[in-house]
């Protein structure tokens, strides 16, 4: 009896569906705010390729530069972004399309090999495969730039420096990929399930396709997700092995080169160049160059959704 009445008094001093406490309202509000600290610059950044140059120096533009909006202006700054380069130009192009090669075999490459060895660590026994996780661990935390020396000297002794294949294959081995397979296949496929199928008669490359490989879906799609993006964002290793050939750039290094050659930052470069960069052009070129980043991760959404999930069990 006692119980019921205090269910009744909580139920009665809970806030009704639609009404609006002062909790409630205070958390909206500090979440709008911050929204709108984040939201601000992100509108104004991409408003930025719409505006002209004129109009930006002169300040005359408005609210967040909305007012000086064109299409007209992106078609410009476009063909001044395409532009760029010797002859014709093209060499933005090119650099989108060298990222996109890049990531995509980088990611695929990281996706064949991380899972296998994922699984591997996690559901095989074999000699050293502690020493195998440790190094993959170690491998995880150290710098990029501490690796980049031994790396350039063993791509310049197949005299490999400035193509681009080097650049895939290495951001191909993804230690981070095979450490979060390894953590997928520790959590969702229990060691019954293994030696069941060892049982049924099955050999280690037949679990690994028809059991493990049918359970992975969400971790190919972390895997190749962060691969891609860190493929995309990588300019160390590109500027290291790439810097001596200017068609096989890639985005990262070349929307550097964009900001090197503008009057805003280097004018005495800039001056014997046919296309001029200003803010709208180099504004442009960055929003261009986070597309595949965006659509990538519109489309891979569901399964990085699910894949947060990964491992958990009901209690």
């Amino acid at each position: 009896m006692a119980t019921s009445v205090s269910t009744e008094m909580a139920a009665a001093e809970r806030p009704r569906r639609g009404q609006w406490s002062a909790g409630r309202i205070a958390r909206v509000a500090t979440m709008l705010f911050v929204a709108t600290i984040i939201i601000f610059p992100i509108v104004g950044f991409i408003a930025m390729a719409f505006r002209d140059n004129a109009n930006v120096q002169a300040g005359t533009d408005g609210f967040l530069g909305l007012g000086g909006v064109s299409w007209d202006n992106v078609v410009y700054s476009w063909s001044q972004v395409n532009g760029f380069g010797p002859g014709e130009g093209g060499l933005f192009t090119r650099w989108m399309m060298n990222s996109l090669f890049v990531g995509i075999g980088g990611a695929v490459l990281a996706v064949l090999a991380a899972i296998p060895a994922g699984y591997a660590m996690a559901r095989l026994r074999f000699r050293f495969r502690r020493a195998v996780l440790f190094v993959t661990l170690v491998t995880m935390v150290i710098p990029n730039t501490v690796l980049v020396i031994p790396i350039f000297l063993e791509v310049n002794a197949v005299d490999a420096v400035g193509e681009l294949w080097p650049v895939l294959v290495i951001m191909g081995f993804f230690p981070f990929g095979a450490y979060l397979s390894y953590i997928h296949f520790m959590t969702t496929m229990p060691i019954e399930l293994v030696e069941a199928a060892r049982i049924d008669g099955l050999g280690e490359l037949a679990i690994f396709f028809q059991v493990a490989t049918p359970i992975s879906k969400q971790a190919i799609a972390l895997v190749a997700f962060f691969s891609f993006v860190a493929n995309w964002t990588n300019f160390f290793l590109p500027l290291a092995l790439l810097s001596s050939n200017q068609q096989n750039k890639t985005i990262s290094i070349g929307l550097q080169e964009l900001i090197g050659a503008s009057p805003l930052f280097n004018p005495t470069v800039a001056a014997g160049l046919d296309v001029k960069l200003y803010m709208p052009q180099l504004a442009l070129a960055t929003s261009i160059s986070m597309i595949p980043l965006l659509v990538l991760f519109i489309c891979a959404q569901r399964y990085l959704m699910r894949g947060q999930t990964v491992g958990a069990v009901k209690g």
